[in-house]
């Protein structure tokens, strides 16, 4: 008999809608039960690619005694953290700030009234490694929460005050200037890897947004150091197993330091974020490695995180039937010797080589995952791409990987300004149009008639939960980046509604944001965190699509705030420049200017305006913003009283209210725009 997750669009949350344990959804119809029927509420948060989530699943919540004894003595709750972001960050801030650490699977016992008091992530069936199982857990909550009510109601309103006290590190709300930036850039030269590239230890993320600041820092400054790291570390990363070598895209990180095995999930705005970092190295080194891998990853993402509505999927599962019934890690993905030879036959000694597959292999059970190690001599490159077609083509007949079809807003926005960007760089229309499609189904079905952003949607219904401050502002990202590369003035006005709403619904005083709207459903604490996780900070995207509209319209009140907003980048920058990438990129677009280029011709497929266009995308000033279209249209301020010089197509730059004479010349644009 289905549970009461059943009606829901969440793809994690359905996998648990047949489980033994009668859960609820994240509602106040939930907590109401637990107070009428005095009993404590379990939040079990995880997300439909979560490794450890489906392992706890299986273990304890498909198991009938440990149903009875959840049924009997709690309210049950179950939340996708990636519906519900800001439910998520309020108790996993709880668990960090209790136990020094989190994750998923997160555990967390409540009171009727939502405060916590009891916080862990995986709990095993049987105690080991020093871990109580999951029914000793529960059996000494139950015996608190009946014996030592008090003691309970104590804890959780301390837990409860704690969270209300922790104020935020602000700064002094201005922008920050060179010395910050130059320190921030210091501190990630101390971090950074020499032998293999990116920040840090094991397990190794990509750290795309920190590339980004370090290819507008050089870009700005000409910093050869800056520019030298982005490069190193994306090829490093390429040539790595976290790289998916013959279908494109890239996995969630490294589990090691080499980049050589990744935890084998594959994210929409991972790749979402790379795909964008790729093209923005090709276009200020032009190299053909970037140039590949950013085609490859958006390939990869049009291909296979695609839905039937024209948006895109959150995720590929890490795990996958191994061909005899068990689900493993990594299981599609990996090969071994025999496995390269009966698919390869001859070929497969040369495919070993190249692809740096072992005897004793990389990976679990004698299997490697492959890479591109740098090795003396050359490969014929028409035999090395017939082995990745036949190879690419025998993993094709393997159990393919889950697919989490939910489309998150915010994830879509960053693919739409990926999709967009490569597209236009590489003349691939196809690549704008999906952009395009994605953009007009969060029009479609996200947006209500007050241009309120719905977070999720899936099989073409939306979902439930209101859009939070990532995407507002990264779906107006998206929105700014087709305005830039289509033309189409309606992408700058939908940006526009969305970065209203940031002003008159997630700002706070001394311009700092909110995760979540004033409106919007309260928790025990709103949510505010300025730092960079897997994507860039609400805040932090915010204060991007700000600066970038105020550039298209000179908006005084948009510049402001983005502006004020960059404080806590003053603030945190020079200490934690690893968390907050995007936030010193935003803060080199400000130093910039940023550039704003109105591109005008006769008509949008004439050669010579194309030409022009072209140069304006491709220009490395940070942060510049594009239009393009006819004399005298009204699509874009920018092209305002912009007339043709002498009859032919021009670009005009300007910055700091400050302009340069027009030019009709491509190389005279290249050069003023540092391209």
């Amino acid at each position: 008999m289905p549970n009461r997750l059943a009606h829901e669009t969440s793809p994690y949350l359905l996998q648990h809608a047949d489980n033994p344990v009668d859960w609820w959804p994240w509602s106040a119809e939930a907590f109401e039960a637990a107070r009428e029927r005095n009993l404590p509420v379990l939040l079990s948060v995880g997300y439909s690619s979560c490794h450890w989530c489906h392992v706890m699943a299986h273990e304890s919540f498909e198991d009938a005694a440990t149903a009875d004894y959840l049924n009997a003595h709690f309210v049950s709750v179950k939340v996708d953290r990636e519906e519900r972001p800001d439910v998520d960050a309020v108790y996993m801030e709880a668990v960090q700030a209790a136990t020094g650490q989190g994750g998923w699977p997160m555990t967390v016992f409540l009171t009727p009234d939502a405060e916590p008091f009891y916080f862990g992530t995986y709990f095993p069936p049987e105690a080991r490694h020093g871990m109580p199982s999951f029914r000793q857990v529960l059996e000494g909550v139950h015996a608190a929460w009946t014996d030592r009510r008090e003691e309970v109601a104590e804890v959780a309103g301390k837990i409860v005050r704690d969270l209300a006290g922790r104020k935020l590190s602000y700064g002094d709300a201005q922008v920050p200037g060179e010395q910050e930036l130059a320190q921030a850039l210091l501190g990630l030269t101390r971090e950074y890897d020499q032998q293999r590239g990116g920040f840090g230890g094991a397990p190794k993320f990509p750290p795309s947004m920190v590339i980004e600041f370090l290819l507008r820092h050089h870009a700005r400054t000409g910093a050869e150091g800056a520019l030298q790291m982005a490069a190193d570390t994306c090829e490093r990363m390429a040539r790595g197993g976290i790289y998916d070598q013959l279908g494109g895209g890239f996995a969630r990180y490294s589990v090691d330091r080499e980049w050589v095995v990744p935890h084998f999930e594959k994210m929409l705005y991972d790749n979402a974020l790379l795909c964008r970092v790729y093209a923005h190295l090709w276009r200020s080194t032009g190299s053909e490695l970037a140039r590949r891998v950013a085609l490859e990853t958006a390939d990869f993402m049009v291909r296979e995180l695609r839905t039937a509505e024209g948006g895109f999927a959150s995720a590929l599962d890490a795990d996958s039937d191994d061909g005899s019934g068990r689900h493993v890690e990594g299981a599609y993905y990996v090969w071994t010797p025999a496995q390269l030879r009966e698919v390869l036959g001859d070929d497969a000694g040369l495919a070993a080589q190249y692809f740096g597959v072992t005897e004793e292999g990389t990976f679990e059970h004698g299997s490697s995952v492959l890479q591109l190690p740098l090795q003396e001599g050359v490969f014929d490159a028409e035999k090395i791409e017939s082995v990745k077609a036949r190879l690419l083509a025998a993993r094709a007949e393997r159990p393919a990987p889950g697919r989490d079809d939910k489309v998150v807003a915010a994830w879509n926005g960053l693919a739409i300004a990926a999709l967009a960007e490569t597209g236009a760089y590489f003349d691939r229309p196809d690549l704008v149009e999906a952009a395009v499609a994605a953009a007009d189904l969060l029009v479609r079905l996200h947006l209500d008639d007050q241009v309120r952003l719905v977070r999720t949607s899936k099989d073409g219904r939306a979902g439930a939960n209101a859009g939070v401050l990532e995407d507002y502002a990264d779906v107006a990202e998206g929105f700014l980046a087709l305005a830039s590369v289509t033309g189409e003035g309606v992408w700058l006005e939908f940006a526009g509604f969305l970065v209203d709403h940031v002003l008159a619904r997630f700002t706070g005083e001394s311009g700092g944001l909110y995760d979540t709207a004033a409106d919007a459903e309260r928790l025990i604490r709103r949510p505010q965190d300025p730092t960079d996780n897997a994507t860039p900070s609400g805040w932090t995207a915010a204060a991007g699509a700000l600066l970038s509209y105020a550039a298209h319209t000179g908006s005084e009140p948009h510049r402001t705030a983005a502006e004020r907003a960059l404080g806590v980048v003053k603030a945190l920058g020079p200490r934690v420049p690893r968390f907050i990438g995007w936030g010193l990129a935003v803060a080199e677009a400000v130093l910039d200017g940023p550039r704003e280029i109105a591109v005008v011709g006769p008509a949008p497929d004439d050669a010579a305006t194309r030409a022009l266009h072209r140069t304006a995308l491709l220009g490395t000033a940070p942060g510049a913003v594009v239009a393009v279209g006819t004399p005298g249209s009204d699509e874009f301020p920018l092209l305002a009283d912009r007339p043709l010089v002498g009859g032919e197509p021009a670009a005009y730059v300007c910055r700091n209210f400050t302009c340069d004479a027009p030019t009709t010349d491509p190389e005279r644009l290249r050069t003023a725009l540092g391209g």
